[in-house]
C-alpha cells in the first residue's frame, strides 16, 4: 500500500515537461529515423510510445505499466497491420519502466524472455541518463528480432507512423 501511494505522489509531483526532458525534438528525430532504417529490413511495424503522468483515476485503481502498455497498443492501433506484426515500445518515464507488447503473429514465433530483456537493457540505460542510445539499441535489438522472422519481402508497405507518440 505504502509503494501504491508513492507511486501516485510521484505522478503527481512530476510535471509533464520534466518527464519528457530526455526527449527533445532531436531525440525524437533521430528515434523516428532508426525506425524507419529498421522497418526497411523487415515486415514488423515498430511503435515506439512515451508516456510521463497516469491519470489520477488510473493510478488509484493502481493500473501498471504494463496495462498501460497494452492501452497504447490499442489506443495506438499496433494491432492493425496485415501480418500481425505490430510491436509497440512503451516508455513510462515516471515509474522508470519500459514494456514491449507484441502483437499476435509475433508472439507466436518468438519468447517473451526476449522482449523482456530488451526492456530490461533499456531501463538500465535510461537509469544512466541515456535516453538516446538506449531507446536506438532497442530499435535496433527489436529490429534484428524481425528480421529473424519477418524479413522483408519487395512489397514492404509502412503501415504505422513512425514519429513517436508522446501520450
Amino acid at each position: 500500500m505504502v509503494g501504491k501511494w508513492r507511486r501516485i505522489i510521484r505522478h503527481l509531483l512530476t510535471p509533464d515537461w520534466l518527464a519528457r526532458r530526455h526527449f527533445t525534438s532531436d531525440v525524437l528525430d533521430r528515434i523516428e529515423a532508426a525506425i524507419v532504417d529498421s522497418e526497411t529490413r523487415h515486415r514488423g511495424e515498430i511503435r515506439f510510445a512515451v508516456e510521463s503522468e497516469i491519470e489520477l483515476s488510473a493510478l488509484l485503481q493502481d493500473v501498471s505499466p504494463h496495462q498501460r502498455a497494452v492501452e497504447a497498443f490499442g489506443h495506438l492501433g499496433v494491432w492493425d497491420t496485415e501480418e500481425n506484426s505490430g510491436v509497440l515500445v512503451f516508455v513510462q518515464l515516471v515509474d522508470r519502466r519500459v514494456e514491449i507488447v507484441v502483437d499476435r503473429g509475433i508472439a507466436q514465433v518468438t519468447e517473451q524472455a526476449t522482449w523482456r530483456e530488451i526492456c530490461e537493457v533499456m531501463e538500465h540505460a535510461f537509469a544512466a541518463e541515456q535516453y538516446l542510445s538506449g531507446s536506438i539499441d532497442a530499435i535496433a535489438r527489436v529490429g534484428r528480432v524481425l528480421e529473424q522472422h519477418f524479413p522483408a519481402y519487395p512489397r514492404n508497405p509502412n503501415e504505422l507512423p513512425d514519429r513517436p507518440a508522446l501520450i
